[in-house]
């Protein structure tokens, strides 16, 4: 059944989008070469549609049955049209961000999904109270936003997303969470799918419609599947969505050092960064591949060690993100604290053996 899920959203969005891509020409739906972009030629943008179309022909197959179905179907729908709102006319970013409040607010108050509390390793819990909800849209929109800054590559947002879907899809079979399990599943056939057309060199871009759609999806399902955790099982989608996170965190970092709005836009994103030193458009895509699953790896591993353990590996990871970050100068390439550090103690120790 498992297989039959993925091969149906994947089959429907290979017969789709050529579609797509006939419409967005059409329509006038293209993404156009500036100073910003990557790419050196116009590209239809609304290839969100086939992966939206693709996610529903698998609902249709799955029937998937259960108290959140109903309001993640119409939040995907108001964000998924946000997006393609957005990719048609470009509008303001105050709009997209209406887009997702109305859209969290739809699982949050039609579904009843919030964070409520997390249990602590050495026992109790943690209620959160009135900042429940809060935390709830945080997580949802930022995870929604964070999907869609990494979208700056041919095949990089699809390609991550269809990593940390696996991820979590292997996750929730573990935990016996089949609702999480199937929806993972139909989302991963349509990712798939689509990275037959949108691969280096693409010859389609997702689109708000499709970026946004998939983080909302991404973020939802992550808070379905951990909600009311542990603390340490609460770290589990942190580190699942390791790359467009610390993307997003570094990129607000380097917007208040260099004292420009948050929502400034740049080209100092990870991705940005690696093609600036040098690697090439597939190479840049196939490294981020390899740091989402080493974090989906981490993440798996995490759910089945102890505390003292996890705190260790917690630790080490953000040690590691840092350092990575500075190597490559995601923040500045003069902002190496640690390094500064380590360099300072390599040369002591040099001088004191050649004394």
């Amino acid at each position: 059944m498992a297989f039959l899920v993925v091969l149906a959203s994947f089959i429907t969005v290979v017969i789709v989008t050529p579609l797509v891509i006939k419409l967005s020409f059409k329509f006038g739906a293209t993404d156009k070469p500036n100073e910003r972009k990557v790419h050196g030629k116009e590209m239809p943008r609304i290839g969100g549609v086939a992966i939206y179309i693709g996610f529903l022909v698998g609902c249709y197959v799955v029937r998937p049955m259960g108290l959140y179905y109903i309001p993640i179907l119409l939040g995907s729908l108001v964000i998924f049209v946000t997006g393609l709102i957005d990719d048609l006319y470009t509008v303001r970013a105050r709009v997209k961000l209406l887009g997702q409040v109305i859209a969290t607010a739809i699982v949050v108050g039609y579904g009843g999904l919030e964070l409520e509390f997390i249990n602590l390793p050495f026992g109790g819990e943690l209620h959160f109270g009135i900042l429940s909800i809060p935390i709830t849209f945080v997580w949802v929109i930022g995870i929604t936003n964070a999907m869609n800054l990494i979208d700056g590559l041919d095949g990089l947002s699809a390609g991550v997303s269809t990593i940390v879907l696996t991820t979590m899809a292997a996750l929730s079979f573990m935990m016996g969470n089949w609702f999480v399990f199937g929806m993972c599943l139909m989302l991963i056939g349509s990712t798939l799918g689509f990275l037959v057309f949108n691969f280096h060199p693409a010859k389609i871009f997702m689109g708000d419609s499709g970026a946004l759609f998939l983080g909302y999806m991404i973020a939802v399902l992550a808070l379905l599947g951990f909600k009311n955790a542990t603390v340490i099982s609460f770290v589990v989608p942190m580190l699942i969505l390791g790359v467009p996170i610390s993307d997003t965190f570094f990129a607000i970092i380097r917007r208040i050092r260099e004292k420009k709005p948050i929502s400034a836009p740049d080209k100092s994103h990870l991705h940005h960064r690696l093609l600036q030193l040098g690697y090439s458009h597939r190479q840049t895509v196939l490294i981020i591949y390899g740091l989402s699953a080493a974090f989906g790896v981490l993440a798996v591993v995490f759910s089945k060690i102890n505390i003292m353990s996890a705190m260790v590996l917690v630790g080490g990871v953000l040690v590691a993100i840092e350092l990575f970050a500075e190597k490559i100068g995601l923040i500045h390439e003069n902002y190496r604290p640690i390094l500064n550090v380590i360099k300072t103690i390599r040369y002591a120790s040099e001088y004191r053996r050649s004394r």
